[in-house]
């Protein structure tokens, strides 16, 4: 079994066990509505429900980007987990509304709480236990390159800060006995709520569209420029998509014109090997090779080029805008 196989096994587990804690948390926090009739551990409850068909979704998303290629799906299924993550991060972002609504809701009608103590001490315990779930998702989840997890355990850890705001406000009305305090809070974290839905979704639909990663094109260039060849004359034209933890790179690689096919070709191979070597994603490349011209002589780094025909003038640093430039003779073809 390879590494990739491991890797899908090791994410659907923990998927898994994200669904099952996601129902036990769920059926926790509607013992606590039920014992306090309280709108805000209602609404908290309600936001629990999201996580349930989040997780589930999740689950069925990575089952999916796990899946091979295919006739029809030359690039594989890993597209699934950004359209899975903006469901998700729309149902968090109407959960977020459903908290604000309760919590007017309660402002106007005004409501009187029961067995506050028991409330608090269940919620508080769902909320360290989403908090670490959380945590551990998303770490779990950078390690694999894998948007579900990172936007599952963002959710969990989303859901704890809410899930603290109705602790707060339990505790502060057991004391005081003032009732609407909850409901306050519950406004203030139902805000928040929609600002991260909105986060997950807006990065989801990057992924659908294509949308350039900074980071990740840096760390590509990086690697390029602290390993580069001499006979690496110049790259352009790179493009990056990503199909869930997986990458798929184009680019034109300019090399001397008078290279032979073979040694053109293992010019290539090293660059490749290079990048798949320090970038910790599997990686499908697409390079094309440009021959130099003599607009290339003045960047040439090649000191006993035989066809030079100006003189060398200086280094170019590879950057984002001069990588992904698109060169006018690339279009012509």
């Amino acid at each position: 079994m390879n590494v990739q196989k491991i890797n899908n096994k090791d994410k659907l587990a923990f998927q898994k066990l994200i669904a099952v804690f996601g129902v036990i948390l769920f059926i926790g926090k509607i013992v606590a509505w039920k014992l306090t009739n309280s709108d805000a551990v209602f609404s908290d409850a309600m936001e629990s429900i999201v996580n349930v068909i989040s997780a589930f979704m999740g689950l069925y998303s990575l089952y999916l980007a796990a899946k091979p290629k295919d006739e029809e799906h030359p690039y594989g299924h890993g597209k699934v987990e950004f359209v899975t993550s903006g469901i998700e991060g729309a149902l968090i972002a109407i959960a977020g509304i459903m908290i604000i609504y309760e919590g007017v809701n309660s402002l106007v009608v005004g409501k009187i709480l029961n067995k506050l103590d028991w409330g608090i001490w269940i919620i508080a315990a769902t909320a360290i236990v989403n908090y670490f779930l959380g945590y551990i998702s998303i770490k779990k989840g950078e390690q694999e390159n894998s948007l579900v997890l990172i936007s599952s355990g963002k959710h969990l850890q989303s859901d704890t800060i809410t899930t603290l705001g109705v602790v707060i406000s339990l505790v502060v009305v057991y004391f005081t006995k003032i009732y609407w305090i909850d409901s306050v809070v519950a406004l203030i974290f139902g805000g928040y709520i929609i600002v991260v839905g909105y986060k997950i979704v807006r990065k989801s639909l990057s992924g659908i569209m294509d949308e350039q990663d900074p980071e990740l094109l840096n760390q590509i260039i990086k690697v390029l420029e602290d390993n580069r060849r001499t006979e690496w004359i110049d790259v352009h034209n790179m493009k990056i998509q990503q199909f869930g933890a997986n990458l798929h790179i184009d680019a034109h690689i300019t090399l001397p014109w008078y290279y032979s096919l073979r040694d053109a070709h293992n010019e290539m191979e090293k660059m490749i090997i290079l990048l798949a070597e320090n970038i910790n994603r599997d990686i499908e490349f697409n390079f094309h090779m440009d021959d130099c011209k003599p607009i290339s002589c003045p960047l040439c780094q090649i000191k006993d080029c035989p066809v030079r025909e100006k003189d060398f003038v200086k280094r170019v640093t590879w950057t984002p805008e001069n990588v992904t430039r698109v060169d006018k003779h690339t279009v012509d073809h």
